[in-house]
């Protein structure tokens, strides 16, 4: 998700004005970022007052501390970069409930939660983090889920095999049956 993304999700009208902007676009340019970088943004307790976005950039984790409204002065950035090779991530966790997943995922202490497609924009963000960690290319994850966040057999829309590929209801179907391997006795123990 591109910076200038978040700026309809803030939620708070005060959190990402122009003013506020004008503070963060300078601080991530100079530190390395390009001009809409791929970031999360952490808007904590209170995002009327502070929040923190993070951008992955070549050098490492960007992490920008913002401060909405410092009295008497306005908005205020602070920012540093922390290498990749000292960035700390957790697991990226998924839970299936009722045709919604919900995330969670820990980077720089910041715990990241979302569900269905906020969650899918936030697995590509961990995905992205990790790959750069380890050094890896960054590839774009295209996400080709429904809006509804239904399964496709709650929306009545079977899914249909097409010859030669295997879709998740076809592979479903025929884990359900048995095989005639497995149900005879093992002869290879030993």
């Amino acid at each position: 998700m591109r910076r200038t993304d978040w700026r309809t999700r803030a939620p708070h009208k005060d959190a990402m004005t122009p003013k506020v902007i004008a503070v963060i676009e300078p601080v991530l340019a100079a530190l390395g970022a390009e001009a809409d970088p791929s970031c999360w943004i952490v808007w904590g307790d209170d995002p009327a007052v502070r929040y923190v976005v993070l951008a992955p950039t070549d050098a490492g984790l960007l992490q920008v501390l913002v401060r909405v409204n410092v009295p008497q002065e306005g908005p205020r950035a602070s920012a540093k970069v922390i290498r990749w090779t000292r960035v700390q991530l957790g697991e990226l966790g998924l839970e299936m409930a009722d045709g919604h997943r919900l995330l969670g995922f820990q980077v720089e202490g910041h715990v990241l939660r979302g569900t269905d497609d906020v969650g899918d924009e936030m697995a590509g963000f961990a995905l992205e983090l990790f790959a750069r960690v380890d050094g890896r290319e960054v590839t774009p994850r295209p996400v080709a889920r429904s809006r509804s966040g239904k399964p496709a057999a709650a929306r009545g829309s079977a899914a249909k095999p097409v010859a030669g590929k295997v879709t998740v209801a076809s592979a479903s179907a025929s884990a359900a049956k048995p095989s005639k391997r497995a149900a005879g006795p093992s002869s290879s123990r030993g």
